[in-house]
């Protein structure tokens, strides 16, 4: 286990997901990068080969007992590590929560510009689809994220019960997958897909004890997310299992942990406000 340099909040770890390659990719060799030389200066991480936990440790006098695992978006091309993973983790560590910010596997590119190749590219369809063998990989280690957290609850102070997940845009994908087909293991206790690309032909049948959903989005999504959040919100609504979404009218695609001006600007604290009520009664 490596330690780095903690905030001002938070003891911060960093833990290797799986003992030895990671399973799918033994044959990647390339090393993980990250940088913020781009046109906006987001910090992005990219060519990740061996996926990664950060954990961001409240203090004592508010830890809660339960925790989020966060998976920061970009594509499966990249992570923007700070914008839709680190800033989250800050925000949740100070209201209590243990955060695991997950860093896992994406496409390689052979660029040291991960985002501005997604800005310029010319045909938008393309870039995404060469990404699609690498979902199913991030996908498992969302599940063996939670796993992991699980099975360490100990460890860090935490309830079994209280282990749930969150994710921005493609990241919202790999945490809403977890909700389906889940074993007892790797099953999250609540889900929060935050702009999530979620399209219907990801959708499964919702299970009877499916988790808890807590669904985000802008009416005005870029990509046109708000249809997906939507989606998935029916299913859970139809299924008879706790859902709430947030359908804000403004705030296009990407807003992370909210921006100033409009509605997307306490989206973390109407999540706060929703999470006690789907504790556990066997943990409280």
């Amino acid at each position: 286990m490596m330690t780095l340099a903690g905030s001002v909040h938070a003891q911060q770890n960093v833990i290797r997901l799986y003992n030895g390659a990671a399973p799918g990719s033994e044959g990647w060799t390339w090393e993980e990068q990250m940088n913020n030389k781009n046109s906006v200066n987001v910090m992005c991480v990219f060519n990740v080969v061996n996926p990664t936990l950060t954990v961001f440790t409240p203090e004592p006098a508010v830890a809660n007992s339960a925790a989020v695992v966060v998976c920061p978006g970009g594509g499966f091309h990249f992570l923007a590590i700070d914008h839709e993973g680190n800033n989250a983790a800050n925000w949740l560590v100070k209201k209590g929560f243990t955060v695991f910010v997950l860093r896992y596997r994406v496409f390689h590119i052979t660029s040291n510009n991960p985002f501005d190749d997604m800005l310029n590219t010319k045909d938008h369809e393309a870039w995404d689809r060469e990404a699609d063998p690498i979902i199913p990989l991030a996908i498992a280690d969302g599940r063996a994220a939670i796993a992991y957290v699980r099975s360490h609850a100990a460890d860090y102070k935490l309830s079994p019960q209280r282990i749930g997940i969150m994710g921005f845009s493609a990241g919202g994908m790999v945490a809403a997958s977890t909700a389906f087909h889940y074993t007892a293991a790797n099953r999250p206790d609540f889900v929060a897909p935050i702009y999530a690309d979620m399209p219907e032909s990801r959708l499964s049948a919702v299970l009877p004890d499916a988790p808890p959903l807590f669904v985000v989005c802008a009416a005005d999504d870029d990509f046109g997310f708000a249809t997906h959040a939507l989606n998935i919100s029916s299913k859970w609504l139809a299924a008879k299992r706790p859902v709430e979404l947030h359908l804000l009218e403004k705030g296009g695609h990407g807003f992370g942990i909210g921006q100033p001006g409009n509605t997307t600007s306490n989206w973390l604290q109407r999540f706060e406000a929703w999470m006690p009520m789907h504790y556990s009664p066997s943990s409280k």
